[in-house]
């Protein structure tokens, strides 16, 4: 079925829904003779997982990873690697209530249009759920990238309207300490303290808010990216709008560069054995393809859309109705965002490199 699967040379699929028996993903395209290490998909796997602290969802899943294929003796074989992510924690009940009913901001009615059927159990394959596949696949994409240096970070750096102070990033390590020193993963510690503070508060009001995602790219090489169709910084888009709850992508200056003039705003080259820019309000990508700079984005993300409040909806049969949220649900999605957000980055730049070998002699 078109629209579960990402990549072209280092592609994924992914399949399951949130209340199934299993959620899971097929790599297709990852070298053979790679060192994979189960232990660090697991543990990047337990970044996403719910029920980590106060402010994610308490719902209960181990999110342990099954290898069904594609690994031998450590090592990948070339061929396709099946990844196995059990649920444990459904309950179905607690969404017996919107069966007829479409809550609002959700999938449920575009679903409902497009398919004449939907699985009203914590939305199926429209829920976030299906990001662990994703994120197990990631893993795996930046053990490829480590062999030649590529460095991927991200941290939370707005929480509704509180914003996190713009830090050195080039000592990635202790940017990661820092970030995972607590529980809203935002790297500057007092801006954290105040981000958890006021999640706990909208939680507590059965209300929800959204927040932002930075990341930072290091040691790209140039020439990442295909013209046209297929700009490195297109697919990076892509790659962060198809996550649940994205609603804006921006690298480089962004938004803000609207507002600068050509003067302001172009990278002056510097001379050297590797050329580099003066600035880097281009984001690390010039023309779609990396130029060896930091790639640097922001990704975007609305307040999650269950609230436990009374809300005007319709039913099915296009009656008005009311309903009111239930289940288990983050009050805000970013702190477990952030790893996602590393797993598509680096499936996007897995797919480039191999692309990027096979275009030139």
């Amino acid at each position: 079925m078109a629209g579960n699967s990402f990549g072209q040379l280092f592609r994924i699929s992914t399949f399951g829904e949130s209340h199934g028996v299993a959620i899971g993903v097929i790599l297709d395209g990852c070298p053979a003779g790679l060192d994979i290490d189960l232990d660090f998909i697991q543990s990047e796997l337990d970044k996403r997982k719910p029920g980590q602290s106060k402010i994610t969802t308490q719902r209960k899943e181990s999110d342990t990873v099954q290898v069904l294929s594609g690994i031998f003796e450590g090592k990948s074989t070339g061929t396709p690697i099946s990844l196995l992510i059990p649920n444990e924690d459904q309950r179905s009940k607690d969404y017996g209530h919107n069966v007829d009913v479409y809550r609002p901001s959700h999938a449920d009615y575009t679903y409902d249009a497009k398919y004449g059927i939907r699985d009203h159990r914590g939305g199926g394959r429209s829920s976030a759920r299906e990001t662990a596949a994703r994120v197990a696949a990631g893993a795996i994409a930046k053990l490829f990238l480590k062999q030649f240096g590529i460095q991927i970070f991200a941290h939370v750096t707005a929480v509704g309207k509180i914003n996190a102070p713009n830090f050195n990033t080039d000592d990635l390590d202790e940017a990661l300490a820092l970030r995972e020193d607590n529980i809203v993963r935002c790297a500057d510690p007092a801006t954290a303290n105040e981000m958890i503070d006021f999640i706990d508060s909208v939680r507590k009001d059965g209300d929800t808010v959204g927040g932002k995602v930075s990341c930072i790219i290091k040691n790209c090489p140039t020439g990442l990216g295909e013209p046209v169709f297929d700009k490195l910084h297109a697919d990076l888009g892509k790659a962060m709008l198809s996550i649940n709850a994205v609603h804006g992508f921006e690298y480089g200056s962004g938004f803000a560069g609207s507002e600068m003039r050509g003067s302001e705003h172009n990278d002056v080259f510097l001379a050297g054995d590797k050329p580099k820019t003066l600035t880097n309000f281009s984001g690390g990508i010039q023309g779609g393809i990396s130029n060896g700079m930091d790639i640097t984005f922001v990704t975007a993300f609305k307040p999650v859309a269950t609230i436990m409040h009374n809300q005007q909806t319709i039913n099915a049969a296009g009656e008005q109705a009311e309903i009111k949220g239930k289940g288990r649900h983050d009050p805000c999605v970013v702190p477990r965002a952030v790893i996602i957000v590393e797993a598509m980055a680096a499936l996007v730049l897995a797919d480039h490199l191999l692309r990027q070998r096979a275009n030139r002699i």
